[in-house]
């Protein structure tokens, strides 16, 4: 971490670096108690485990979870965000993005938990970004408005959060309809008696699922903001923080040997366009990835980035050999490429069929190279998301717990809402897709609620289909504004273009 404060930076851009990363944790900070409930409300409400003992085993899961998360999620984030920006991030835009998303976030995120709703802080931050790309896209006057939003990754994204409610809602009803069937114990399916543990098989399953929504949370939640610290890092710091320097020398030699061959695959599909210069060939790529227009001029843009990645690491061995001040370069032609070649593949001709292996292989080895996460940076999001679970808890928990239902959280219903987040939230970090554990529980426990014949209180459903509705286009408006206010801000403040 001492990296973050050596003399390469100014003072205006240290006070900058400091406060974007304190917004990133505040932002992990209040996700953690603003989604507290998703694991500890059936715990609570069942009496399997007291509220304190419940947020602080809950807690120590959602660190974990973090600790061992994989990393993809966080990196899907990101590539929503306009590319430009991505590739600009130590400008003063790319500082203006990162306060706009992260304070429009943290705003709804506290709103929604003053007034005890249990609102989607993946919706809010994905809101926050889209509004930071159609504000972008407004006040440039090169590019159509909207082309600044990943639109591909953002309908992605929309649909799982989208179809997640639904799953948590089917699920756990035909779960504990299921239930019903082969466990015949009525005691499952009774309002639990008051002050009373429940018997120490069924808190044993409750415990399980907990810990387990818990630990999902973690390792899915907590890569927003790894994404974001991340994304700071890289634009303040790139000789530290743009390439992974512990890059095996082996590795190094494989993206050599392919770029220099599909940099030759490429420049048949350039027809006669004359090869662009290295500056030139950045606007190309970035043009593309805006508007998913191939032409020959990407093509001779990506042989041109091919061509200049192999012969920045041809005979290096350890990234920590390129030139500090030439990381940032190199970074930018590798996410350049990486991402134009997932963007070709998903187009029926985008590739030429007889190297599409070859290609998404090399793909693969350059996203080795930038979407990776220092262990400190892991550790202290896990410590932001951890401590924020631990705090908070109450207005959210009473409302899934009490409010959703006409009756008491049976010890079934709760088990059954529980497992169905924990299966969902966890599929959904394999697949690197950031849904709502917010939604899937909260649906979830409606779910069971509705299997159980136990009625459903027409207004809190109500309450949280507007606040669902509404995080969306509120966050977009947030992010836009602020964003535009922010450009102001870093310009005439700190004097960054």
């Amino acid at each position: 971490m001492e990296a973050l404060f050596d003399g390469s930076l100014t003072l205006p851009t240290v006070i900058l670096l400091i406060g974007a990363l304190g917004l990133a944790l505040g932002f992990e900070f209040v996700n953690g108690f603003h989604d507290t409930a998703n694991a500890v409300a059936t715990v609570i409400y069942t009496h399997t485990l007291k509220p304190t003992v419940a947020v602080v085993w809950s807690g120590c899961w959602n660190f974990l979870g973090v600790l061992t998360s994989t990393g993809a999620v966080a990196f899907g984030i990101v590539a929503l965000l306009p590319v430009e920006l991505i590739v600009n991030v130590g400008s003063g835009a790319g500082f203006a993005m990162v306060f706009a998303l992260l304070v429009s976030a943290i705003v709804w995120n506290l709103g929604t938990w003053y007034l005890g709703l249990p609102a989607s802080s993946s919706h809010t931050l994905i809101g926050s970004i889209m509004g930071v790309g159609l504000m972008n896209s407004w006040m440039s006057s090169d590019r159509a408005f909207g082309e600044g939003v990943n639109w591909g990754k953002a309908q992605e994204v929309g649909m799982a959060l989208l179809l997640s409610p639904l799953v948590g809602f089917i699920c756990a009803a035909l779960l504990l309809i299921l239930a019903r069937i082969l466990v015949k114990n009525p005691e499952l399916y009774a309002e639990p008696p008051k002050d009373k543990a429940p018997p120490l098989w069924i808190r044993g399953i409750l415990m399980l699922t907990c810990t387990g929504v818990s630990f999902a949370h973690g390792s899915n939640d907590g890569q927003k903001g790894m994404g974001l610290v991340m994304l700071i890092l890289i634009g303040i710091v790139p000789a530290t923080y743009a390439l992974n320097l512990d890059t095996e020398a082996s590795v190094l030699a494989e993206i050599a040997a392919s770029a220099r061959t599909t940099s030759a695959s490429f420049a048949p599909l350039a027809k006669d366009v004359p090869a662009p210069g290295q500056d030139e060939a950045v606007e190309v790529l970035s043009q593309f990835l805006r508007t998913g227009k191939a032409l020959p001029a990407t093509y001779a843009a990506l042989a041109v980035k091919d061509a200049a990645i192999a012969a920045k690491v041809t005979g290096i061995k350890a990234m920590s050999e390129v030139p500090a001040e030439a990381r940032r370069t190199l970074r930018t032609d590798i996410y350049l490429v990486s991402e134009s070649i997932t963007k070709l593949a998903k187009q029926p001709d985008g590739l030429p069929a007889a190297d599409k292996k070859a290609l998404t292989e090399l793909r693969d080895k350059l996203k080795g190279v930038t979407s990776f996460i220092p262990v400190w940076v892991k550790v202290a999001i896990a410590l932001a998301l951890g401590l924020g679970t631990m705090i908070g808890w109450k207005r959210i928990v009473v409302t899934v717990g009490e409010k959703i239902g006409k009756a008491h959280l049976t010890y079934a219903q709760g088990a059954s809402a529980e497992l169905v987040a924990m299966a969902t939230i966890g599929a959904a970090d394999i697949f690197g897709l950031p849904v709502s554990t917010t939604h899937v529980l909260s649906s979830g426990v409606a779910g069971a609620m509705f299997a159980n014949h136990s009625g459903l209180q027409k207004e809190t459903l109500r309450n949280l289909l507007l606040a669902w509705v509404l995080t969306l286009p509120v966050c977009v408006f947030l992010g836009a504004t602020l964003f535009a206010a922010g450009l102001m801000l870093v310009s005439k403040v700190f004097g960054l273009s």
